[in-house]
């Protein structure tokens, strides 16, 4: 009789309709698959019931946190595999068969049941302890995102540590060649405040200021006042203790506070990196109007987010289940285009649009290499689960980066006064070069008015 990884291979392949890519092995010790592939691993016959029970993207996810499922061998090389099955399903976001014509077919049906008799009996397991539940509320209020915030960010500011470095930059770097991720998360730092034109005795204001690193890089290196708000109170405690060890409070305060009730403005500057993702699309608009009455007349935002590629359809926009359950609750992307136009609505101008996808590549790689370096010891800081989310999610974030599925835009727009007076130099890209002694503190070079 044929093992289990010979059935499930068989009967995976009539329900697909197209070979597996990767080669299998079961609790049985049995394999099946193209030699030489990666191996996907199904420790246990719960895996299978996890998948027949919820099919899909889902189901395969609360395997793979729950153990159930591994991966020997390259991962990037198995999820490039696996990609086309799991993730990549069209601009209408449909599979290649649908679920009708999947009903329909004789041989699919008859291949379910074998699937369901293999996976033994019993009920489908409880979801893992780390995926979200019990949501209640419109979607994007200040309780929900709290807690949206909270599930994301409140999971042990050791663990983070551990796999963001030193800098404790939670965002895309800007790499130099041969560069390594302490240095091209400072250069990126660096960079947003040349952008906004940092100079001594303005004002900064860090929407979603993780652990407080770019406050407190604006503040020692350019002699601002700045702060920096986040829902994560954990984020705040961590920075908090940053500020005070280099004698900066005078001049960096971290707030629990949503950006939706900062009303001490104005400020000069205002940065968001990587936290418009989780202002979701139907109160972007009211986020861009927030900012933008936030800032002096002549004020700079940058804009640091990550973006999908638009689609044919637009309202057949679907957030991924495995980010929506496990790592970003409520979190939604959207095209660089519509975020440049809500910006542009709110009444900013907006002047400069760098793409970074191929930075955020690199700096996925270097995190999934820092938790692997180190894994036990993650998931001891954090939870077993937690620790193979994080795996599993940069690793596929790499590849999408890597595959132009997904993108991440820096956007310079300022609130530019009447009169039409914007404040930028006229060569807008001064702020790329290396600082120099000749580079004048609002971003200029070279004796460039700006």
């Amino acid at each position: 009789m044929a093992g289990a990884a010979q059935r499930i291979v068989a009967l995976t392949e009539k329900v697909l309709g197209a070979p597996l890519p990767v080669r299998i092995r079961t609790w049985d010790r049995s394999e099946a698959g193209p030699p030489g592939a990666p191996v996907l691993v199904i420790r246990n016959r719960r895996a299978l019931r996890r998948v027949l029970w919820r099919p899909g993207e889902l189901g395969l996810a609360r395997a793979w946190v729950a153990g159930d499922l591994d991966i020997e061998g390259d991962l990037y090389a198995a999820l490039d595999l696996l990609a086309e099955l799991i993730w990549e399903k069209g601009d209408d976001r449909q599979p290649t068969r649908s679920a009708l014509d999947l009903a329909r077919d004789p041989a699919v049906r008859e291949a379910g049941l074998e699937l369901v008799k293999l996976a033994g009996p019993g009920l489908p397991p409880p979801p893992p302890a780390e995926e979200v539940r019990h949501r209640t509320g419109l979607r994007h209020t200040l309780r929900r995102d709290r807690k949206a915030i909270s599930h994301h960010y409140d999971v042990g500011n050791d663990f983070y540590e551990l796999v963001l470095g030193p800098t404790m930059v939670y965002s895309c770097a800007y790499w130099q060649p041969e560069g390594t991720l302490e240095e091209a998360q400072r250069d990126k730092l660096d960079l947003i405040c040349r952008k906004l034109g940092l100079r001594e005795g303005q004002r900064l204001l860090d929407v979603g200021g993780g652990w407080g690193s770019l406050v407190l890089h604006a503040a020692r290196e350019y002699g601002v006042s700045a702060v920096a708000v986040t829902l994560s109170r954990e984020q705040a405690a961590y920075g908090r203790k940053r500020v005070a060890e280099e004698g900066l409070t005078d001049r960096v305060e971290i707030r629990v506070q949503d950006y939706r009730e900062v009303d001490d403005g104005p400020y000069d500057a205002i940065s968001s990196v990587g936290m418009a993702e989780h202002v979701g699309s139907a109160r972007y608009r009211e986020y861009a109007d927030d900012l933008y009455a936030l800032l002096k007349p002549g004020g700079r935002l940058l804009n640091h987010q990550i973006a999908r590629r638009p689609l044919a359809r637009e309202e057949a926009y679907e957030v991924d289940e495995f980010i929506d359950a496990y790592v970003f609750p409520d979190g939604e992307l959207a095209p660089v285009g519509a975020t440049a136009g809500h910006l542009e609505e709110a009444g900013f101008e907006v002047r400069d649009v760098e793409a970074l996808r191929e930075h955020y590549a690199l700096t996925l790689r270097a995190w999934v290499a820092n938790l692997e370096s180190d894994f036990a010891r993650a998931a001891r800081l954090t939870s077993p689960g937690r620790a193979r989310i994080w795996r599993l999610y940069m690793a596929a974030s790499a590849l999408a980066f890597e595959r132009n599925r997904i993108g991440v835009n820096q956007i310079l727009a300022v609130k530019t006064p009447e009169g039409g007076a914007s404040g930028l130099p006229l060569r807008s890209r001064v702020w790329t070069a290396d600082r120099t002694a000749g580079e004048v503190a609002d971003g200029t070079a070279d004796g460039t008015a700006g």
